[in-house]
């Protein structure tokens, strides 16, 4: 009850205007014009979204005229899908953990009353969760032994659909994966939806948000710090020949992404599984350029899942921590705020340096699992976390 009426209470706010106006825009689009040309809009946003926000444009009326978040209705409407998701997370956070009750109330209620999550979804207006649900839905029908359905749901599952089910398991998952992908992508085909979704993204990607980091505090925002004050960087920047930062981003990112894929290959059990979707989310945040602050959030939900360890509760409690200051300081909600937790100087370093260790320890871990004996086949079928692994 109080996470709800707290989500309430924000749901009028400003939040995050200047990209509440975007998304007002585009469901403005999407009431106006036929829902398959939602892509001749500068959409950057795969189908999930165009159908959530084509489902808010069908129920409300006023999108049809309405062109940007001033009015406090409007932004409660626009908020409530991630904000039923946070919902929704807590729940089901608390359901996997069902085993050990007291612990399931404790890890659904770090989830509901969260700050970072509260601030994500119920003030910024931002849709992470929706992702991010469907992420945690994909785990626990995959450790319950459904990996097809997972599959259907979220694709980043290779190295448990190849350990589980070989060649031939990587391939269904494969196919089924791109039946929905491309199910998703119908109504926007004939209209030349993907095409105009790829040339919006490149849009976005080279010439708006080609920055080493978007005061996301990680290893990119440290060299902001070092070589312009703290300042963007573009991430084009080339360092040696058509070496870019970008490029530099994506190897560090994909080996230590080959390291989260060889460990759940070596043990798909539950506990691998849930702090490799964690180090994932992690690695490409601290690792990857063009970052958003908000980009951990991921981790906050899939790392819960074992805070019954004292060793996983203490790095939750930290990231929980880190990541909330780093959104605060992004987009302080007050001037007062904004002056007591600047984004950069020694507070934006003492962050980044956290979130790189936190990353390291988080990996380590889930390479430290992967050394544990094999599950047995009841671990299959079972969604409760077992007792012996919380010691």
């Amino acid at each position: 009850v109080v996470a709800i009426v707290l989500r309430l209470a924000l749901l009028p706010t400003d939040g995050f205007r200047g990209d509440l106006d975007q998304f007002v825009l585009w469901v403005h689009g999407l009431a106006t014009q036929p829902f398959g040309h939602a892509y001749d809009q500068n959409l950057s946003f795969p189908p999930v979204m165009a159908y959530v926000w084509g489902a808010l444009a069908a129920l409300e009326p006023a999108f049809r005229t309405v062109t940007d978040g001033a009015d406090p209705l409007i932004r409660a409407i626009m908020k409530t899908p991630a904000s039923i998701a946070d919902i929704a997370i807590g729940l089901l956070v608390a359901w996997v953990l069902r085993g050990r009750p007291r612990w399931a109330v404790a890890a659904g209620l770090a989830i509901l009353l969260h700050p970072a999550v509260i601030d994500v979804s119920a003030w910024w207006g931002q849709y992470e969760s929706i992702y991010v649900l469907a992420g945690l839905f994909a785990f626990l029908l995959a450790v319950r032994g459904h990996s097809l359905p997972a599959a259907a749901i979220l694709v980043p599952f290779a190295a448990w659909f190849l350990a589980r089910g070989g060649v031939r398991g990587v391939v269904l998952a494969g196919i089924v994966g791109a039946v929905v992908v491309a199910l998703l992508w119908v109504p926007f085909i004939a209209a030349g939806g993907p095409a105009a979704y790829a040339r919006n993204l490149s849009e976005y990607q080279g010439d708006i948000f080609a920055i080493l980091s978007l005061r996301a505090w990680n290893v990119w925002w440290l060299v902001q710090e070092m070589f312009a004050g703290g300042q963007f960087v573009s991430d084009q920047t080339a360092i040696l020949g058509p070496l870019t930062f970008r490029y530099v981003g994506f190897v560090l990112a994909g080996l230590l992404e080959l390291v989260v894929f060889l460990a759940v290959l070596r043990s798909p059990t539950r506990r691998t599984l849930a702090l490799s979707l964690a180090a994932a989310v992690l690695v490409a945040f601290t690792f990857l350029t063009t970052m958003h602050e908000r980009y951990a959030f991921g981790a906050l939900v899939f790392l819960v899942l074992l805070i019954p360890e004292r060793r996983i509760l203490a790095l939750w409690l930290v990231l929980g921590v880190v990541t909330t200051l780093n959104l605060l300081a992004a987009i302080p909600p007050s001037d007062q705020i904004g002056a007591l937790l600047p984004i950069s100087g020694p507070l934006g370093v003492a962050g980044s340096l956290a979130m790189i260790a936190i990353t390291l320890l988080v990996l380590g871990e889930t390479v430290a699992s992967a050394r544990q004996p094999a599950p047995e086949p009841s671990d299959r079928e079972s969604a409760a976390l077992p007792d012996a692994q919380a010691t």
